[in-house]
């Protein structure tokens, strides 16, 4: 009875210290990831201009564009669509639009509004929109497709460039 006894406490140590062992090990490589890649806090541009003074929400964003005289510009995106962070890539990596970005009252959602105005042709994404200080969608500044006119391709910077000063000539002679 006593061998029998003295045979479980010798395996219930040999358990322990084999648990012991692969916590430990496992502690070490959380530690090792996590001093490797620091996680950055996620700033308000999402990845999408990080020198860019980017708004927080949609209701600030009509405010700071009706109140500073400047053209808005809505980007709805998601984080897991390919598409979307195709186009981040190019937008943040285009030197000209990151430029003329800086005239514009700045948003990026990743969340549908409750305002219809901002899906006037459904909701998509990535699709950007243009709002002058007026709080008007301008419906005259689209992309290239006729059956989502608010969408914008990686390949369609140079469009987007274009629409982009287009926003701010029309604010000169309109507005």
């Amino acid at each position: 009875m006593e061998k029998s006894y003295m045979s479980m406490f010798l395996l219930l140590i040999a358990i322990s210290c084999a648990l012991a062992k692969d916590a430990a090990k496992k502690e070490t490589k959380e530690t090792k990831e996590t001093t490797a890649k620091p996680k950055l806090p996620q700033t308000l541009s999402r990845g999408w201009g990080d020198q860019l003074i980017w708004t927080q929400t949609y209701e600030e964003a009509l405010f700071r564009s009706k109140h500073s005289n400047k053209p808005l510009m809505i980007i709805h995106h998601l984080d897991d669509c390919p598409h979307s962070q195709a186009l981040k890539k190019a937008f943040a990596e285009n030197k000209d639009v990151q430029k003329l970005a800086e005239k514009f009252i700045l948003l990026n959602l990743v969340y549908e509004t409750t305002d219809k105005n901002l899906a006037p042709d459904g909701q998509y994404v990535p699709r950007i929109l243009f709002i002058d200080p007026s709080l008007t969608v301008r419906a005259d500044i689209t992309g290239r497709y006729s059956n989502r006119l608010y969408a914008y391709e990686p390949t369609d910077i140079s469009l987007l460039h274009s629409n982009m000063q287009k926003a701010l000539k029309l604010l000169k002679t309109e507005l």
